[in-house]
């Protein structure tokens, strides 16, 4: 017994209008179930890469999972329908039988739907994750074909004609999409400013965010969420505010200039700003100039007793406590009186007075220059020199 062949675009036009999609979506299924019911088999493997076929298909179409399984299970509970009014012409085993393989038919389908359907969703995410990463790479770049920019840039919402700011973050790992840190940012910046004209992304294991300039100070936000994911410390470098298309691959380039300048100086804070770095842009830009300002400044310190390097202590302390006596000398493990003796006998061998603002000026920028002179090379030895491949010689006894 069984339900005629007949019936299975009847059944299959019900269940259509009972789950309001297509019955398109049902392919070849309804015919494919009424074979097992007559031969008492499950689906072939066959039948069941169908219904994955179906499954990715009612995904792509934009058809919610629900409905199309409601479409399935509705067919079948329609030819059940037919069977029980057929059943007075056969017997109860005969009914159970084809209930129990039609039944089991129905479970098959609906996982391999699901299945199908998943995997199609899977592969979208993979190709708008792509896609995304392209747009990013392309942005930051500054090298992309424009017609092509544009075209991505419509697709996630970011207006290319617009002003942005460009902040890198680095922690004390590397960073990767989709990781918890990248997952919280994004979250959180994508609620602030509604999804639209924001990038977050990571690149070479840093965190990079696209603002636009005219969101109210964005990195001192993106500092804090960053302190809340309990990692770090970190340090955010920001470039400044630049227009159109290769505007963010300014801000970007000027960013990780910040950033990496920060770190060299040792600059205090997490954030570190373009334009707040000219005088240690214009340094790194001149190595030589750094260097000849050390020496200039700090190389009368190496005449006192005991060398330079505790007196270059006193003056990164005493800058750090913005020049208070007290502070410098607890840093310090001080008296006051020792930390006075110490600021006079720099303003003696420098010529650069500690309380003065402006020598006070030229001696910081030297005490942070040191860290973006370049380091000499150490003196050749000079009998190695003249030894190849053997000892040095002896000194003889007198």
């Amino acid at each position: 017994m069984g339900p005629a062949e007949s019936t299975a675009e009847r059944v299959g036009a019900q269940a259509a209008d009972d789950a309001r999609v297509e019955a398109a979506l049902l392919g070849e299924h309804l015919p494919a179930v009424i074979d097992t019911a007559r031969a008492g088999r499950r689906l072939s493997r066959a039948d069941l890469d169908a219904c994955r076929r179906q499954g990715a298909a009612a995904a792509e179409q934009g058809v919610a999972v629900s409905a199309v399984l409601d479409l399935y299970l509705s067919a079948t509970w329609r030819l059940w329908g037919d069977i029980q009014r057929r059943a007075p012409r056969s017997s109860p085993a005969v009914v159970a039988a084809v209930a129990a393989t039609l039944f089991r038919a129905a479970d098959d389908a609906a996982e391999a739907l699901a299945e199908g359907y998943e995997q199609a969703q899977r592969r979208t995410v993979r190709f708008e994750e792509s896609l995304r990463r392209e747009f990013v790479d392309d942005l930051l770049s500054g090298t992309a074909e424009p017609g092509l920019l544009q075209e991505r840039a419509a697709r996630f919402g970011f207006n290319l004609a617009g002003s942005h700011v460009v902040a890198v973050a680095r922690g004390d790992r590397r960073l990767v999409d989709a990781g918890p840190v990248h997952g919280r940012v994004e979250t959180h910046v994508l609620a602030t400013f509604g999804g639209r004209d924001v990038v977050v992304a990571t690149k070479e294991g840093l965190l990079v965010c696209v603002f636009p300039s005219t969101a109210r100070d964005p990195a001192a936000d993106l500092a804090r969420r960053l302190e809340e994911t309990g990692e770090g410390p970190w340090r955010i470098g920001v470039g400044r505010p630049n227009s159109g298309a290769g505007g963010v691959a300014r801000s970007y380039g000027e960013a990780r200039q910040s950033l990496d300048l920060a770190d060299r100086a040792e600059v205090a804070g997490p954030v570190a700003r373009f334009e707040d770095l000219v005088a240690y842009r214009m340094l790194a830009a001149d190595p030589g100039l750094a260097a000849e300002l050390v020496d200039g400044v700090l190389g009368p310190l190496q005449s006192a007793r005991g060398g330079a390097q505790h007196l270059i202590e006193t003056l990164e302390a005493h800058f750090a406590a913005s020049g208070n006596l007290s502070a410098t000398a607890r840093a310090l493990h001080l008296s006051p009186r020792a930390v006075v003796y110490r600021l006079e006998r720099i303003a003696k061998l420098t010529g650069h007075s500690p309380q003065d603002p402006e020598s006070r000026f030229i001696l910081e920028l030297a005490v942070r220059s040191r860290r973006l002179a370049p380091t000499p090379e150490p003196a050749p030895d000079t009998a190695a020199a003249t030894t190849t491949g053997k000892n040095p010689a002896r000194p003889k006894k007198s």
